[in-house]
């Protein structure tokens, strides 16, 4: 959606005289429009190449971890080169309340190439690298934008604002809470308590904010007329919230032996990441209906957007995380579910994979 006027970051009445620097081609104008969310390539990219690691396609998830690495390093690139060519956009979609939740997907993306390092190449050093900038940006981005958000002066319409990808505040939280397990099980003892009680903590918050922000967005649903456009693909994180945080649960769960104060939690532990998944498991089917409704009955074009890998991201966590229960609780008999949505994340992030490209070839061309 557009930024209202009112929403505008105020500036000195000298500078507001000035126009806002326009683009001078095409690339300019594809970076001063450049989605706030577009680091869900990453994320989407990521839990596929760790997911295929789980189910023994070793080829498959090591070419995806190259490939994230080369995508990290580019977007990361075009988002400094976005802030520095034109920061008032930058910062006006940062107090956007439709924009501005677009930004925890760089805390997302960062947690999970810090865990395809960690597991896939045992490289425990550029993990920790990448958990310390995700937990700093994580900081940064939360006060920034709910404080924003909590002081202005006029603010949009719920039905104008909540979608899913306020959602991502959620997913942000839980791949630092992840990345934290992960080290936990692999520093040594020394660092054992501190970081299993960081994912403890981030994975209870997590929790208590999923239930604030889903209850705006299931409001939402079902007393404000709802547009095909506005059913947007960042919905399906209404699903990938409550698989990240399964997959956090279950890495506590896995870690309880070498923590006492875990030990002592396990049945809370093990209720809760259930209750994660059979939530996130109720989402799948609703979504399904709703994009039967999107597409097949209100006909909406199918065109890419970078927004469709909020959508991706959460197949492959659903995958990603029903594996991970299993080796913590023991379901065997779910053993064929990782499996089957596996095969699905890795379509859809194929096709939109090839979409992308296709855009990225007619902007080269003209």
């Amino acid at each position: 959606m557009n930024n209202a006027n009112s929403d505008l970051i105020p500036l000195p009445a000298a500078e507001r005289a000035l126009p806002s620097p326009r683009p001078s081609s095409r690339w300019g104008h594809a970076l001063q429009t450049m989605s706030p969310a577009y680091f869900g390539l990453v994320m989407a990219t990521g839990i596929v190449s760790l997911a295929a690691d789980m189910m023994s396609h070793p080829v498959l998830s090591r070419a995806l971890l190259a490939l994230n690495t080369v995508q990290y390093g580019v977007l990361w690139l075009a988002y400094l080169l976005r802030a520095w060519r034109f920061p008032r956009h930058v910062l006006n979609d940062l107090i956007d309340h439709a924009k501005g939740p677009g930004y925890f997907t760089v805390v997302a993306a960062t947690g999970v190439l810090a865990s395809q390092f960690i597991l896939l190449r045992e490289d425990t050093h550029t993990g920790f690298i990448l958990w310390c900038l995700a937990t700093a940006l994580w900081l940064a981005l939360t006060y920034a934008i709910f404080t924003a958000f909590t002081v202005k002066a006029k603010k949009p319409p719920l039905a104008r604002s909540i979608s899913g990808a306020w959602l991502l505040s959620v997913v942000s939280t839980q791949a630092v809470a992840v990345v934290s397990a992960l080290l936990a099980a692999r520093l040594g003892t020394a660092y054992q308590p501190a970081l299993n009680l960081l994912a403890l903590s981030m994975w209870l918050w997590s929790g208590m904010l999923y239930i604030w922000v889903m209850a705006l967005i299931f409001y939402r649903y079902c007393f404000y007329r709802l547009s095909p456009a506005d059913l947007s693909p960042p919905y399906w994180i209404n699903m990938g919230a409550m698989a990240i945080s399964t997959l956090a649960g279950s890495l506590l769960i896995l870690n309880a032996p070498q923590s006492p104060y875990l030990v002592s939690l396990l049945p809370f532990l093990k209720g809760f990441t259930l209750l994660y998944w059979a939530a996130g498991t109720w989402w799948i089917p609703m979504l399904l209906c709703l994009g039967v409704w999107r597409y097949g009955i209100q006909r909406f074009p199918l065109r890419y957007d970078p927004l469709y890998w909020g959508a991706v991201f959460p197949l492959g966590m659903y995958a990603a995380c029903t594996w991970e229960m299993n080796q913590a609780m023991g379901f065997d008999f779910l053993a064929f579910l990782p499996q089957v949505f596996l095969y699905a994340a890795l379509f859809g992030w194929t096709v939109t994979f090839a979409a992308m490209l296709f855009r990225l070839g007619r902007l080269i061309r003209g």
